[in-house]
């Protein structure tokens, strides 16, 4: 069976993978993250190459490599990680009442072989009207500061959101059908990587 390693610390990501029954080795990445100066596609797609390649290089034994990266994109600014409850409260005003997009990067790479791939997903999130009161409520209970938009949307945040467009498991920042989809370009298909003892539901 293929290795897959995880280049990401995101514990959403890998619990979308464990929950297939994918034995998944998680290596965080050292690479600095940008989120500025071009297209939202763009950022998050360099985002996922450079975790992806950074994690490579330090493999000693074949592997494939998944790098991701995700962001909150409103009129095409980014609302990255809050730097503190204050910021996070304010993003999520910002937020709320509007439609936004989520949009991840996806980079794949098979040391054994060298092949590579990547791709990006993007899901329309429309959010509630919120008062200022349920955004402070929020914010108290999740403490959102590692969370781009200063949200999550399972669990307590799952009362944030009116409607998406497209992909929800995108907006918890691994869409996994895009994954398998680009895995299968280089030869690996996550359906027979499945098992059955270690599968579960979410």
């Amino acid at each position: 069976m293929k290795r897959i390693v995880l280049a990401s610390a995101s514990p959403r990501r890998r619990a979308l993978l464990a929950a297939l029954g994918i034995p998944v080795e998680v290596i965080p990445s050292d690479a600095p993250e940008c989120d500025s100066g071009t297209a939202p596609a763009v950022i998050v797609a360099a985002n996922a190459r450079a975790k992806r390649d950074d994690v490579a290089r330090r493999l000693d034994a074949p592997a494939v490599v998944i790098g991701a990266d995700t962001l909150v994109f409103l009129d095409d600014h980014v609302l990255s990680k809050p730097a503190d409850a204050v910021e996070a409260r304010a993003m999520l005003r910002r937020l709320s009442g509007t439609t936004h997009q989520v949009v991840t990067g996806i980079a794949v790479t098979d040391t054994a072989t060298g092949r590579s791939v990547e791709g990006v997903e993007s899901t329309d999130v429309t959010f509630r009207q919120l008062t200022d009161a349920e955004i402070a409520r929020f914010v108290e209970i999740v403490n959102p500061v590692d969370r781009a938009g200063a949200y999550t949307v399972d669990g307590p945040g799952s009362l944030l959101v009116a409607r998406y467009d497209g992909c929800y498991q995108n907006v918890l920042g691994l869409p996994i059908v895009k994954l398998d989809k680009l895995l299968r370009q280089i030869g690996v298909n996550l359906f027979d990587l499945m098992d059955r003892r270690r599968a579960v539901f979410l």
